[in-house]
């Protein structure tokens, strides 16, 4: 405290700001970016929309990267807010995550998130994408990516109008095995393509449920949003097993097991024989309950069969040519391949892939890079509806029980009206694009 009768002259103000000017101001060195830190204005403000069990995954995996930080999550379920939240403020030391139920109000509210997570059933991806991409962020969302072609439609005309950054999770498209699968292709060392196999989910069936589950008594708003949980979909009784998972196999939720693998294999396949921008043209309805063996034809001559057998792993695809053939699958410790002699250039094939592309081997990191350079992800709005095209085509064809030709440059279905009214859904208000 200054005495009453202290005397504040010009020479003592000089003095006291000589003996400031030479005391060292403390700044933190992760505001400068030391000691491993990245500087705030370099960090990716991350929030996450319905983070359940693929979303847990997919956190632990973006948590890590130092330049990620984790604001805030939205669920309509209260119990996985709770759970999201517990793990990421004991990541960082802290209570400062957020919790939201509506996610209205979470990317309203939130105008400092750059980019979310989306990882909800699959009623809510494209919805969620487009929502995000209206307020302003960048998504990362979770695959079957759209349940029709009209909302994978509205994906790539939101992306490109707002002008975000998109990245669907088919994150085999960043990984070492299947890139090399499909560098093998591009650089022609098969010969000439003209099969590639597709794995299809082992459960399920191409049919699905119109019935629902009986209703239960409904929980309160704050410990599941019913509402909220449903989104664009028909209104259902609550049923705790659709929480659970139970909305597999039905039609108002799911894509089908042609979609629950089509959506990583299709787009694996597609990317590999430069079909990244278009669809399959045919479709050769097979009488079963899954779509195994369907034909699918391109029109770059290839066919793509939707296979459920032949893979010791999950989301296999095969690509067979002239020359040999590749095959790969989740599980596989090196791509099977013949000639063998062709997994002598496995390291040189993939140190080319990234000397070519600068993309990681990373499907996060692609995306997280792609937040800051602004350039294009490997799993694009456009790669994501093209191959969710042909997915939803080859669904249409099993559930009309006819083959059916498909005008990727038109977007629907030759002289097929009936296939055509397919393409879109309903929505219910007021979840609609």
């Amino acid at each position: 405290m200054i005495k009453k009768n202290f005397k504040f002259t010009r020479r003592t103000f000089l003095k006291r700001s000589a003996i400031l000017t030479t005391v060292p101001y403390f700044v933190p060195a992760a505001a400068l970016g030391r000691a491993g830190k990245v500087v705030p204005s370099e960090r990716i403000v991350l929030g996450g929309i319905g983070i359940g069990n693929r979303g847990w995954h997919d956190l632990n995996w973006m948590l890590p990267e130092s330049d990620v930080q984790f604001v805030a999550v939205c669920d309509a379920r209260s119990e996985r807010r709770k759970a999201v939240k517990e793990m990421v403020d004991k990541r960082y030391g802290n209570k400062d995550c957020a919790t939201y139920r509506d996610i209205r109000e979470f990317l309203n509210v939130r105008t400092d998130i750059d980019a979310v997570l989306i990882a909800t059933g699959d009623r809510w991806h494209a919805l969620a994408s487009i929502l995000a991409m209206r307020s302003g962020k960048d998504v990362y969302s979770e695959k079957p990516s759209c349940m029709t072609i009209t909302e994978g439609q509205a994906v790539v005309e939101t992306a490109k109008r707002y002008q975000r950054i998109y990245q669907t999770g088919t994150q085999r498209l960043s990984e070492g095995n299947f890139i090399f699968a499909n560098e093998l292709i591009r650089t022609g060392r098969l010969g000439k393509v003209h099969t590639v196999r597709a794995h299809i989910a082992p459960w399920d069936a191409a049919e699905m449920r119109h019935d629902w589950l009986p209703a239960q008594p409904e929980p309160s708003k704050d410990e599941i949003d019913w509402d909220e949980w449903l989104g664009p979909c028909p209104w259902r009784p609550y049923n705790i097993a659709y929480t659970q998972g139970a909305w597999r196999g039905h039609y108002d939720f799911h894509t089908s097991c042609i979609g629950e693998w089509g959506a990583h294999t299709f787009a694996q396949c597609q990317v590999a024989i430069g079909a990244a921008d278009t669809s399959a043209i045919e479709y050769e309805y097979v009488n079963n309950p899954t779509g195994d063996g369907m034909v699918t034809h391109f029109a770059n001559g290839i066919k793509m069969i939707l296979q459920l057998q032949g893979w010791r792993g999950s989301c296999g695809v095969q690509y067979e040519g002239t020359e040999g053939w590749v095959a790969a699958a989740d599980g596989y410790s090196k791509p099977d391949v013949s000639p063998s002699s062709l997994m002598n250039e496995f390291g040189k094939i993939i140190d080319d892939y990234t000397a070519r592309t600068q993309r990681p081997l990373s499907h996060v990191r692609d995306f997280l890079d792609c937040v800051k350079s602004r350039r294009p992800t490997i799993a694009n709005p456009v790669v994501m509806h093209r191959s969710m095209t042909t997915v939803h085509a080859a669904n249409i064809c099993m559930w009309l029980k006819r083959n059916m030709r498909y005008d990727p440059v038109k977007e629907e279905f030759i002289n097929d009206e009936e296939a055509n009214r397919f393409r879109s859904r309903a929505m219910r208000e007021p979840w609609i694009i």
